[in-house]
């Protein structure tokens, strides 16, 4: 029997290191799920962060509808988000460890899969994941060195350390040989509708 995985994907922690790291952030979240799973199968995948302030920061609340409508449409994904306050001119993120944390251990508890694969590197959800491993879940950390702390890597069951080249065939635009972005024509999988009185009876 395959096994159940369900992916929990820390949207922040990931969009920073995708900027630090590939310079680029237009990541095919579908694909990505689906490559992580393999031929396990996938329960859900579930995304995290916040909601962009639309008064203070309304160009990125724009920009982040856009993303999300992608995200909203991709199978089996869930988008969960947090709220953005501000300290003087600090923005803070309220919610979003909490919800992730949360979620890891609920699931577990009630059985609705035997791994978990956390993307992230923040050393927040070591103990969270620890707790999901004392329930019987094995755990997988996604990360790229850079921002993979050290209590994670000591909490995995297994570490899959990212590389550049891990996102090649990932993303949602090709680039032209000056650089430049360009989006890449998908086609959504389509099913036949049943005419009226199909497969009744």
């Amino acid at each position: 029997m395959s096994e159940r995985l369900a992916a929990f994907i820390d949207g922040s922690n990931l969009y920073h290191a995708l900027e630090e790291n590939c310079g680029r952030m237009d990541l095919d979240f579908g694909s990505f799920v689906k490559k992580m799973c393999g031929e396990r199968q996938l329960f859900r995948a579930y995304y995290y962060n916040i909601l962009q302030d639309p008064e203070r920061r309304g160009t990125a609340y724009q920009e982040q509808q856009k993303f999300l409508a992608t995200l909203y449409n991709t199978p089996y994904l869930e988008v969960c988000l947090g709220i953005s306050k501000y300290r003087g001119d600090v923005l803070i993120e309220k919610g979003v460890d909490i919800m992730m944390a949360t979620d890891v251990l609920q699931f577990a508890y009630r059985d609705l899969y035997d791994v978990a694969v956390l993307v992230s590197g923040d050393a927040d959800f070591a103990y969270a994941m620890q707790a999901v491993k004392n329930l019987g879940k094995h755990v997988e950390v996604v990360a790229f060195p850079s921002n993979l702390s050290y209590e994670l890597t000591q909490t995995a069951d297994v570490l899959h350390v990212l590389e550049r080249d891990f996102f090649d065939d990932l993303w949602s635009s090709s680039r032209d040989e000056k650089g430049n972005t360009k989006p890449q024509r998908r086609r959504r999988r389509r099913t036949p509708a049943k005419k009226q009185g199909e497969g009744e009876g």
